[in-house]
């Protein structure tokens, strides 16, 4: 994290998982998933789009709004031949992967389209919608399971200015507590903590993200925006917090991104 007397949200192309680059699911898996009974072919349950895509819902969603192309989604998966063999799989690595829904094969994309979060689907994608034959990739049709979990890119609802529940404390901070911590541990100015975090702009562009990137961040305290150095002193460890940073506890106008700022985040841990 590049600190500048700020906290170094660093405007950035986003990076696509290793695992959908090319897009080619080649990171070796830890462990191997058993297929499921019908890996061989779509069953008569499942339905097909006009493309020749077949899937099948195995767990319905909570979400209501389904992921366009310029989305980025947060998923876990595992992939099969129809013979059985798996060829990659988050769940295996333990770890979800986040991407562009526009990064992938076409039938992983038309299939994640057809989503919501919170669903658990099955995909049988043809060949043609899949590798069509390149050397070095899975051949055939390829069947996976995939789990969204969310489009960490898309705003809240309440991104344009704190709602009437939010706390507000006496310089200007606003913020809402979003998941409770596990414990009563809170960091002081001088405290190194590690978390997760995504910010947007009160029009919803999201300009940085920890979370899309897959790795959660480290830094002190005292070497970060203002409105980041009060806020997160506020927080227990494990707390998931949103916060409203007026642009006078961020980069005060200087730089981008500016206006109020909006942040989701997650505190780890405090070393």
């Amino acid at each position: 994290m590049r600190m500048r007397s700020a906290l170094a949200f660093v405007l950035t192309a986003l990076v696509v998982s290793p695992a959908f680059a090319s897009p080619a699911f080649a990171q070796p898996p830890q462990a191997t998933i058993p297929p499921p009974s019908d890996v061989a072919a779509p069953p008569a349950d499942a339905t097909k789009t006009a493309s020749g895509l077949a899937t099948k819902v195995l767990k319905a969603g909570t979400g209501k709004d389904h992921p366009a192309k310029e989305d980025l989604v947060t998923i876990h998966y595992t992939g099969w031949t129809t013979d059985g063999k798996m060829f990659d799989s988050s769940v295996s690595r333990g770890k979800p992967s986040t991407f562009g829904v526009s990064k992938v094969i076409a039938g992983f994309s038309e299939g994640i389209q057809l989503m919501v979060p919170g669903e658990k689907r099955r995909l049988w994608i043809p060949e043609a919608l899949a590798y069509k034959g390149q050397a070095g990739r899975p051949a055939g049709m390829l069947v996976f399971d995939v789990e969204l979990f969310s489009m960490p890119n898309r705003a809240p609802a309440d991104v344009k200015s704190p709602p009437p529940d939010a706390k507000r404390t006496a310089s200007g901070l606003a913020y809402k507590v979003l998941e409770p911590g596990t414990n009563a541990r809170r960091p002081k100015s001088t405290s190194t903590v590690t978390v997760h975090y995504t910010g947007w702009t009160t029009d919803g562009k999201m300009f940085d993200s920890s979370v899309v990137r897959g790795e959660p961040t480290s830094f002190q305290l005292d070497g970060v925006i203002k409105g980041w150095t009060e806020g997160l002193q506020l927080m227990a460890e494990g707390e998931k917090t949103r916060f409203w940073i007026p642009e006078n506890l961020a980069y005060g106008g200087k730089s981008a991104p500016y206006g109020l700022l909006v942040f989701d985040v997650e505190l780890i841990k405090i070393e």
